[in-house]
């Protein structure tokens, strides 16, 4: 069994910055990928980032230069730093994580691992950008 427990919403004017946290707890695999996302009222749960086990990192187009994943192995703490927040950030964030690759290979071709690709999700927190 696994917790994860997201922290660090807030509200903030366009620009801002926040820090998300998530901690895990509980049983970890040794291989694994761990993701933040988000979804805004009335909008389909959308991939922010992800990183890997092996340290590698994929961000979504719309956040590409504003946002990092990072996560501190100590603490079981997975990050995610935003910076120059657009009133589009806007949502709910959350965290998951499963075991094995982030990235999902067949057929010749591979994807990051989306939503639907991962078992364990935290409650999520909330992320409020005012223009």
């Amino acid at each position: 069994q696994l917790h994860l427990v997201e922290s660090g919403g807030g509200s903030v004017q366009s620009g801002g910055s926040l820090r998300l946290s998530c901690v895990v707890s509980g049983y970890f695999y040794s291989k694994y990928c761990m993701g933040w996302f988000r979804q805004a009222p009335g909008k389909p749960r959308e991939g922010v980032a992800d990183i890997g086990s092996d340290g590698s990192t994929s961000y979504a187009d719309s956040v590409k230069g504003r946002v990092t994943i990072s996560r501190d192995n100590s603490k079981n703490t997975l990050y995610l730093q935003m910076d120059n927040l657009e009133p589009e950030d806007t949502g709910m964030y959350y965290c998951a994580l499963d075991g094995g690759d982030c990235w999902i290979r067949f057929g010749g071709h591979e994807r990051r691992r989306g939503s639907h690709e991962y078992n364990w999700w935290g409650q999520g927190t909330q992320v409020t950008v005012s223009s």
